[in-house]
């Protein structure tokens, strides 16, 4: 291997090119240096990072080349190398060579109908192709995640290819993101993401390292706060006066009666309405899911529909409607303190802690407080049905119940 290159160099005209790095931070970015006679000499920053301390500047590779890793590092340098010469011996001008011409080599400018082959760049490419099928929700993470991988980039002084999405990239983003104060989850979440846009591209001919399949994440369990029966009927009963928290207050009963998410029960009109018999249903589309759903609605959503002449409460935004039920909850009394994580608008990320439980109350508790009050009420299949869930195993993760608490709920049975 090492002969073909230096008669690559003979045949390029003793062109050398050689890698190093200038810096003693970690992760240190890997300069090429390519110099041809008195005339050439230029040099740029690689799309490759190392620990300076597993780097020899003397031989202009890694010091350990019997480790899988550096083995693998010392390889792409080679290759780039190899195919640094191979065009610098096809280019028809010698006379161009300069620092730009070596930039646009390492990081070629993508033609706009091209497949792009950064990762960042793939973000578009994915939106673009998806947007038709990604609901509103998920096309806003998609660019949430975009934007962290940016800063991500800017940090690491690094323009990753979809290539280079590898564990030792996830090792680095993790460590970025911990920096940052983002939460476990989140960070799964976002290297999630980030896979799923590598397996997109793999499937449009884009080349993904051999490792993808092998990134792995870890979460933390999240506690599922929901309301109880008794907590909702505190709620019902509670005095309040203003008519927009009473306004969220019914809602905040109809989400918790009919197992919705926010997206679907605050689009709920009286048009939706149809009797089976006696039994009132609401039939709509989820957002999410584009089923079709007939969810029947309770004593107590026809209560609130009955004092209202038959109508549903008035549309409110979901910013809106989450500040107004904390304030619902903290009127109820429901003030308990218990283990959660809630978003603090100084710094815009989630903090975990003890809290008063009305201040962890956000829009999602109602479709949660009804699946795990109706849990063992109501066969699962049924439950399923209304939520939407796929599967059993997602509604039962979705409640939090456990292994040891689904066996003792069998043992019941015995």
């Amino acid at each position: 291997m090492r002969a073909k290159y230096w008669l690559n160099d003979y045949l390029c005209f003793m062109a050398t090119i050689n890698f190093l790095i200038q810096s003693k931070n970690n992760p240190a970015a890997i300069y090429l240096r390519f110099k041809e006679g008195r005339s050439i000499d230029v040099k740029v920053k690689s799309n490759f990072v190392v620990n300076p301390a597993h780097w020899s500047n003397a031989k202009g590779q890694p010091k350990n080349l019997k480790d899988e890793t550096f083995k693998k590092l010392d390889a792409d340098l080679v290759k780039l190398k190899t195919d640094l010469i191979n065009h610098y011996n096809s280019h028809p001008g010698k006379d161009s060579i300069t620092l730009i011409w070596l930039k646009d080599f390492i990081n070629p400018i993508e033609q706009p109908d091209a497949i792009p082959s950064k990762l960042v760049n793939y973000f578009d490419y994915y939106a673009l192709h998806k947007k038709s099928s990604m609901q509103p929700a998920t096309y806003k993470k998609l660019f949430v995640n975009k934007h962290l991988l940016e800063r991500f980039e800017k940090a690491s002084k690094t323009a990753y290819l979809i290539s280079e999405v590898n564990a030792d990239f996830k090792l680095q983003f993790e460590a970025f993101c911990k920096k940052e104060g983002y939460a476990i989850n989140t960070i799964a979440r976002a290297i999630k993401f980030i896979k799923t846009i590598c397996y997109h591209a793999q499937s449009n001919g884009v080349a993904t390292h051999f490792q993808l399949n092998n990134i792995k994440t870890k979460t933390e369990k999240v506690e599922k706060i929901f309301l109880t029966p008794e907590e909702i009927d505190l709620i019902q009963k509670a005095d309040i006066k203003l008519d927009h928290l009473i306004n969220a207050r019914d809602w905040l009963v109809i989400s918790c009666e009919t197992g919705q998410r926010v997206s679907d029960f605050m689009r709920f009109t009286k048009e939706q309405i149809r009797y089976e018999g006696k039994v009132p249903l609401c039939e709509f589309t989820q957002v999410k899911t584009n089923k079709i759903m007939a969810v029947p609605l309770s004593n107590k959503v026809r209560e609130i529909l009955a004092k209202r002449g038959g109508n549903f409460p008035r549309r409110i935004s979901d910013q809106r409607y989450n500040e107004y039920i904390k304030e619902v909850c903290r009127l109820a009394g429901i003030n308990t303190k218990i283990k959660g994580s809630k978003l603090l608008k100084e710094t815009n990320r989630k903090v975990g802690g003890y809290f008063p439980k009305f201040e962890l109350v956000t829009s999602h508790i109602g479709r949660r407080s009804f699946s795990t009050n109706n849990y063992g009420k109501i066969p699962t299949s049924l439950l399923i049905n209304v939520t939407g869930h796929t599967t059993e195993a997602m509604f039962l993760e979705y409640i939090g119940k456990t292994e040891t608490e689904k066996a003792k709920q069998l043992a019941e049975y015995f």
